[in-house]
């Protein structure tokens, strides 16, 4: 048992010694059916604190012939497999952090020498009499190693993009790095020497030189995860259970933590949903992880429409993006697109493939992103922030005249001309004009399903405000009257299915008329009481 091939089990134990462990080891029924295939060349790129670790140290323990396994797994999912026993500790595993190698490797320039003489050295140690001492390339030991035994190889890597994303101004650094991979992964050579090869990080295999030395690869990332998709994170099935066990509001923690969606699942940054149930509070566990710090640089960038976008979504409406041109180059950016493709990988948005629209997903990101906002004082926001607090306290004081003077003039400053007469256009200049509603209001829910219809809009107050802060219940009307809007919130009994969340309720109509672009609105109170 080694350092990096065929190591043990211990690191696999910490994550099932935790208190809180969900069982992801179906994600090895993929593997295995993969395996010694022409798909068994797997690169899986998700955010940080989203389990990348504890993956490949799942894979190793199953796998690595370095250590007996059984026991730890016999009572998972992957246990039920007809494959099970068929593959558990059979295979020579390669398995390095290639973060944690830049410290003992001396920094990013000996990385990849650093690898290839410890692996070279405990390959040695295995194979003395198969591998010839004077062999110092690590594609031609696995090389000779198969040529002489008929063994394959199960290679894991994990942080592969550290020298990507950190090194992106270091051709030579690249450059080595990038041979390196190729030399392992590309060509006939390594598909009679691999068996299975798993890479996991932050970004997909996208960046020019590199596509060309990882082709081969399957792609699973934030954009499109598709077979693996349940493995990538908590899914809603699996927080629901955690709630229950740990006396958690469901509906709450999918308010706070929901919103990344892949192939139909709702998908939950484990480390989030672990950091609420063993402390019980609702807040954001990035700002102790990836921290504003990562955003602020990016949405700073000079990008013609970045800034609105970032407006749009923490409004919680969607924008489009082309998720096509980013090339993995953190350093040159060529535009917005670049931008927000890089935050949907980083987990700071989520990504819906089917509509090609970036939207901040939940209430823990959705503070990240104001405290961004805030730390730079943005002219946009600020000047913004003002007109969306008269609202705001407009409809809290239930001044229907002046909101319906407030939505008229955002309406007029931030609706193109073209989409002016939009419905949508109204939906979305809506959401914007409660922008700062978001200091004590969650995320607004759109066409919240209740009673027997759905809500335009609904703004819950966060717990600590619901005291002093009603609910709003706001329904939308184009071309009819005010009125009619407060009588189908009624009449659909949409307060009904919010009741338990707040105290009072604020019913809000509001129409506009596409002929004399003029807006109305009526606003009325209920108490939890009267519903």
């Amino acid at each position: 048992m080694g350092m990096f091939v065929n190591s043990g089990n211990e690191a696999w134990k910490v994550a099932l010694n935790s208190e809180i462990y969900v069982d992801k080891t179906g994600l090895l029924d993929y593997t295995n059916k993969v395996m010694d295939t022409l798909q068994g060349y797997i690169c899986n790129s998700r955010p940080r604190r989203f389990g990348k670790s504890i993956t490949a140290n799942m894979l190793t323990a199953y796998y690595s012939r370095g250590c007996d396994s059984k026991k730890l797994f016999e009572n998972l999912q992957i246990s039920k497999s007809e494959d099970f026993e068929k593959h558990i500790n059979k295979y020579d595993v390669i398995h390095f952090d290639v973060q944690w190698c830049m410290e003992p490797a001396g920094g990013a320039e000996n990385v990849v020498s650093y690898i290839v003489e410890k692996v070279l050295k405990e390959l040695k140690d295995i194979y003395s009499e198969e591998l010839p001492k004077q062999i110092q390339s690590l594609p031609e030991a696995l090389a000779c190693i198969n040529d002489k035994t008929g063994r394959k190889f199960i290679i894991i890597i994990d942080e592969w993009d550290v020298l990507i994303r950190d090194e992106s101004g270091n051709e030579r650094i690249q450059e080595a790095y990038i041979n390196f991979l190729r030399g392992m992964f590309k060509g006939t050579e390594p598909t009679k020497y691999i068996k299975l090869a798993y890479l996991t990080g932050i970004l997909p295999i996208k960046k020019l030189k590199t596509q060309s030395a990882l082709n081969n690869f399957s792609q699973f990332s934030m954009l499109n995860a598709g077979a693996i998709s349940p493995y990538v994170g908590f899914t809603e099935d699996e927080v629901k259970k955690l709630c229950e066990k740990y006396n958690q509001d469901f509906e709450k923690a999918k308010i706070w933590y929901d919103g990344y969606q892949l192939a139909g699942y709702h998908l939950y940054n484990p480390n989030a949903i672990v950091g609420l149930m063993l402390s019980g509070e609702y807040q954001s566990y990035w700002s102790v992880t990836g921290s504003y710090e990562t955003i602020v640089p990016l949405i700073n960038m000079d990008f013609d429409g970045l800034r609105a976008d970032i407006i749009e979504m923490l409004s919680g409406n969607s924008v489009e993006v082309d998720v096509t041109s980013f090339q993995n180059d953190t350093v040159n950016f060529l535009d917005k697109n670049d931008v927000l493709t890089y935050l949907i990988h980083l987990g700071y948005l989520a990504y819906d493939a089917k509509m090609k629209e970036a939207f901040i997903p939940n209430e823990e990101i959705r503070e990240e992103f104001t405290r961004a906002t805030k730390r730079r004082k943005w002219t946009e926001m600020i000047e913004f922030w003002q007109k969306s607090q008269n609202l705001l306290d407009a409809t809290l004081d239930m001044d229907s005249d002046m909101v319906a003077e407030y939505i008229e003039e955002i309406h007029m400053d931030y609706a193109s001309a073209i989409h002016y007469n939009s419905e949508n256009s109204l939906s979305g200049i809506l959401s914007i004009g409660y922008l700062s509603a978001m200091q004590y209001y969650f995320k607004p829910v759109r066409e919240l399903p209740s009673g027997r219809g759905f809500a335009d809009f609904v703004f819950l107050p966060k717990p600590e405000y619901i005291e002093d802060y009603p609910a709003l219940i706001v329904e939308l009307k184009w071309n009819k009257d005010a009125k009619t809007a407060i009588m189908q919130i009624k009449d659909n009994k949409y307060p009904n299915s919010i009741s338990r969340y707040t105290g009072k309720i604020l019913l809000v109509g509001i129409n506009y008329d596409k002929k004399t672009k003029k807006h109305q609105c009526i606003i009325e109170k209920i108490q939890k009481a009267d519903i």
